[in-house]
């Protein structure tokens, strides 16, 4: 039976579940390959934002790899729409892995001078993400003395150099310089990944609002578009955990690698929380769950008669409390605070209140940030410590707050017990 997928050294699927995968294509004829290696990291997993040169595109257009990819190529470091808010360097920041494949010779001189003088070689030069390269050329380019010395090169400095394999070529000749077939390269990827920061652990998160409803039209919500927790629930699977998702009424992706459940009321975010409780190591409560829901569902509509109406309210179940109190409690309890003033006072009550382990506050007011937004800022609380950040996307809020986490897990005490640590900061200032 023929494989289904790449696998690892080991032999086991090769996943890239929860990466973000940042496909540099360069021109050369092998330019046509990568479109397949497209499909084949979508399959392991991966998200895949393509970055094409101008060289590329003689090869291959940007549609072919945007209908592969589901998201617009980028081509050019001059695109107005996209610089407007520094669209390169928001990239740079979104990649966890780049890979350039094919990286022709003139890709590897210009990477090895550290030029900066088109889209692509920018972004190498602009993210903190792993850079592997694939490179593929005619045999003698690639055994050149300076190509030789640009890889030598590369590799001193850190990146990861796959292939090239050895062949036919296009030109007609036989060596090396071919790059390596999709699933080889998807493979060498895969084999990179070491335990993450949350390798083994598992992790329950709750992410969206819930829906109350008042009759079969109408309802009780807010404003919350599940970002921030999808965002933690991507970022966890990315650093190796079990990751359930419980999910309110949302129009999100399941992110890959993350088992999901759905629901609408906070009653059915309460049972499907329980549920999922036994042998959790975290909980975190992303969710912005109704504090309040009507008292009675009306079976039909209710019609428009009186100039005013009066609504019945309950209150309903405190998840987070109940959790943090639960006998199959987690060793970490994480709650999430969003505020329109008074933000510390607030979480900190909160903290101490519901008896949680930490508690990311956030300041839904703020212009550009919170609901309906693709960026957050946060400040996390525990009992003795406090860290900040952002502002900055949600994706990399959602790494910096699961590195606390995973600290947190890791220590022999609660958050904040140990002495002298310094709290971790991360994307502070403008993004």
């Amino acid at each position: 039976m023929a494989a289904s997928g790449p696998t690892t050294a080991t032999g086991e699927a090769a996943s890239l579940a929860g990466e973000r995968v940042l496909l540099g294509v360069s021109g050369g004829i092998a330019a046509y390959k990568s479109a397949d290696l497209v499909r084949r990291l979508r399959d392991a997993g991966a998200q895949v934002q393509v970055v094409m040169t101008q060289g590329a595109q003689r090869f291959v257009t940007p549609l072919t790899f945007q209908a592969l990819s589901g998201r617009a190529v980028r081509t050019t470091l001059w695109d107005e729409a996209a610089e407007a808010a520094m669209g390169h360097i928001e990239l740079a920041r979104w990649a966890t892995r780049i890979l350039v494949a094919p990286a022709s010779a003139d890709l590897l001189a210009r990477l090895a001078q550290g030029r900066a003088d088109d889209l692509l070689s920018t972004l190498c030069l602009a993210s903190e993400a792993p850079l592997a390269l694939a490179p593929a050329m005619n045999r003698v380019m690639w055994a050149h003395a300076a190509t030789q010395a640009n890889v030598g090169l590369l590799r001193e400095r850190g990146a990861a150099i796959f292939g090239p394999g050895e062949g036919d070529q296009a030109c007609g000749e036989v060596g090396a310089g071919r790059m390596l077939e999709p699933l080889q390269l998807v493979a060498l990827l895969a084999a990179q990944r070491g335990p993450g920061a949350l390798a083994g652990r598992r992790l329950l998160v709750s992410a969206g609002p819930t829906y109350e409803d008042l009759d079969p039209v109408r309802y009780l919500g807010n404003r919350s578009s599940g970002r921030m927790g999808f965002a933690l629930a991507a970022e966890a699977a990315a650093m190796g955990a079990n990751v359930t998702l419980v999910a309110g009424p949302v129009a999100l992706e399941t992110p890959a690698g993350v088992a999901r459940v759905d629901v609408r009321s906070a009653e059915q975010m309460r049972a499907a929380v329980l549920a999922a409780l036994p042998g959790q190591d975290a909980y975190i409560s992303a969710a912005a769950i109704a504090d309040y829901r009507p008292a009675q569902r009306s079976a039909g509509k209710i019609k428009k008669q009186a100039s005013s109406i009066v609504l019945d309210l309950v209150r309903t179940a405190d998840v987070l409390s109940e959790v943090a109190r639960h006998p199959q409690r987690p060793s970490l309890v994480v709650g999430f605070a969003a505020e329109t003033a008074e933000l510390e006072a607030h979480a900190q009550a909160k903290l101490v209140d519901k008896g949680l382990d930490l508690i990311a506050a956030n300041d839904v007011a703020a212009e550009g940030l919170g609901f309906e937004s693709a960026r957050n800022a946060l400040t996390v609380f525990s009992a003795t410590s406090r860290w900040s950040i952002g502002p900055a996307g949600k994706d990399e809020v959602a790494r910096a707050l699961l590195q606390i986490v995973a600290d947190a897990l890791a220590a022999p005490a609660r958050p904040g017990a140990a002495s002298g640590a310094t709290p971790p900061r991360a994307g502070e200032g403008p993004a």
